[in-house]
């Protein structure tokens, strides 16, 4: 007879949600971080016609990434992933937005997206400082990247984990398994070239820093927030961040319809 299967090889972990907003994104970094963890990805592109499931019963969890769409905008695939933040959110299951992702769940939870009131923006690399609440889970890098105009207000009931200069709400938790941040951890070095290209129109804009500091910045920065994105993702998909929220007294509540 053949050898006993462990369980751990006939039940795999379930795959992570990976929804993207363009045809050619990738979940970068943070998709080769999850599968050397041994998950498997499930990547939908609902701006292209992808449907989200109704139940996450199948997955450990989602990731939302950013896009160059707002969170206002009045496409009806940007209103249904807002509104389909719920799944998450009620079945308790761990969510990561990044960057446009945290500000969908933001405005899921009654908060406002919007862009700063001096039309400022961050686009480059930018000081980032963690609040108490951040110290006491991990360790944060001092410089992270960004490519964004708008911010969020922090959702009531939700904690402050890391705070900027220009936009206040770098990073925050809401409840036992929710977790938002503005800045981006996962691009390679590949796809921080592409945005350098493409997106150099927008290095005009008030704040932003030309694609030489974008760059240069990398070399400076890039370690330790490539380490930090390793250990967050840990903490949110593999460390037990429900556990961790209740022995810290957080509580899961959701805003009234």
């Amino acid at each position: 007879m053949p050898p006993e299967v462990p369980d751990t090889q006939r039940d795999p972990k379930r795959p992570i949600l990976i929804v993207l907003h363009q045809e050619r994104s990738s979940a970068g970094r943070v998709g080769h971080i999850l599968e050397r963890k041994g998950f498997t990805l499930d990547i939908r592109r609902p701006a292209l016609g992808d449907e989200l499931p109704p139940t996450l019963e199948a997955h450990s969890g989602t990731i939302i990434f950013g896009g160059p769409m707002s969170a206002n905008d009045e496409e009806e695939f940007v209103r249904r992933e807002i509104d389909w933040l719920s799944v998450p959110l009620l079945e308790n299951k761990p969510y990561l937005g990044i960057c446009l992702g945290a500000q969908m769940l933001a405005r899921n939870l009654g908060g406002k997206v919007a862009a700063h009131h001096e039309g400022i923006t961050e686009i480059g690399w930018y000081p980032l400082r963690a609040t108490q609440a951040g110290k006491a889970l991990m360790d944060w890098p001092a410089m992270v990247y960004h490519f964004h105009r708008e911010g969020f207000d922090l959702p009531k009931g939700a904690e402050l984990l890391a705070t900027g200069d220009t936009y206040p709400n770098q990073a925050f938790r809401y409840g036992e398994n929710a977790w938002g941040i503005q800045f981006h951890g996962e691009l390679t070095r590949a796809m921080m070239h592409r945005w350098v290209v493409h997106g150099a129109h927008r290095f005009e804009l008030p704040g932003a820093q030309l694609g030489k500091a974008h760059l240069e910045g990398r070399m400076l920065h890039d370690h330790p927030l490539r380490t930090w994105m390793e250990n967050f993702l840990e903490l949110i998909f593999m460390e037990g961040g429900a556990a961790r929220g209740r022995d810290r007294g957080v509580q899961r509540q959701l805003p009234a319809s």
